[in-house]
């Protein structure tokens, strides 16, 4: 099929490979803002994503939606919820990469779509195929291979992808769209997050005025670099199937890891590596039933 959803599903689809491809460069971004502490990276993020989100609704039209959302309690209290979690999930990301765990991170977001199952059984009570539950023991059993053989719990990882799940879960339930859902959590976090700079400036723990001009530049990209994937996955997301989507979100995980083992030569011990094998196994799996059953779906 040749005709204009053909065209936009391509178009989709290249968005949303953007998308994930931009976000496992981000290594590479936050690697360049490594004299700065990672609560403040995350306050900047909070603000100048705030401040781009405003500008992007202010040549959209979008600001009724917004205002809408701010007279619903039941909005303000999901996305204060979800916008705790993904601080939360920012937070540990930055300083796992920062502090030389970038192959950590990417096996977060590796777990991610096995979170997604298990959240899916445990929280909406959906019934699993045997091949979900065999994916999961994978999962599960990659974690406990970690905690024997390296001889500690992937922490970075385990709370990388627990809250990403459930900020997932919560935008489910949510009724706003992706660039609404951002402006509001970030505009109900933006008082903590100005007020944490603020205090960081006035002890002289503050990056700006103090650190370099390219890393003045970075921090005031930081809502561009974070607003602009988002976009491109809205964008993506309104256009291809999600069995489509759920292939390409591992683009994401494998660039990070890829930078993580050959950019910053981390390492990889042997348990390591057979943990990631049996992660990889279950996710392989679930990839494998999805396309099955998406094929089944379709057939009927």
């Amino acid at each position: 099929m040749n005709g204009p959803d053909s065209r936009a599903a391509g178009r989709g689809a290249l968005a949303a490979a953007a998308c994930y491809f931009a976000w496992g460069l981000f290594p590479i971004y936050w690697k360049q803002l490594t004299d700065v502490d990672a609560t403040e990276l995350i306050a900047h993020r909070h603000i100048w994503s705030l401040g781009f989100v405003l500008i992007v609704m202010a040549a959209g039209g979008g600001f009724g939606e917004l205002r809408a959302a701010l007279h619903s309690r039941t909005a303000l209290q999901w996305h204060a919820a979800s916008g705790i979690l993904l601080t939360i999930n920012w937070l540990v990301y930055v300083w796992g990469v920062n502090h030389g765990h970038v192959l950590e991170t990417s096996l977060g977001y590796f777990l991610v779509p096995l979170v997604n199952v298990a959240l899916g059984r445990l929280v909406l009570h959906e019934r699993l195929r045997p091949a979900q539950w065999i994916a999961i023991g994978c999962a599960a059993g990659g974690v406990a291979l970690l905690l024997l053989r390296v001889g500690r719990l992937p922490w970075i990882s385990l709370t990388v992808a627990a809250t990403f799940g459930v900020y997932g879960l919560l935008r489910k339930k949510s009724p706003l769209g992706p660039l609404t859902g951002l402006g509001l959590e970030t505009l109900l976090l933006f008082p903590f997050a100005l007020g944490f700079l603020a205090w960081q400036q006035s002890t002289g723990a503050g990056a700006l005025g103090r650190v370099s001009f390219l890393e003045h530049g970075l921090l005031v990209s930081a809502g561009v670099v974070t607003a602009i994937p988002l976009l491109l996955f809205a964008y993506g997301a309104r256009r291809i199937r999600l069995s489509t989507l759920g292939l390409l979100q591992y683009i994401a995980p494998t660039v990070q890891f890829m930078i993580g083992l050959w950019v910053y030569h981390e390492p990889l011990s042997r348990g390591q590596a057979a943990a990631f094998a049996f992660i990889w196994c279950g996710l392989a799996l679930y990839t494998a039933d999805n396309l099955w059953a998406q094929r089944q779906l379709t057939r009927a």
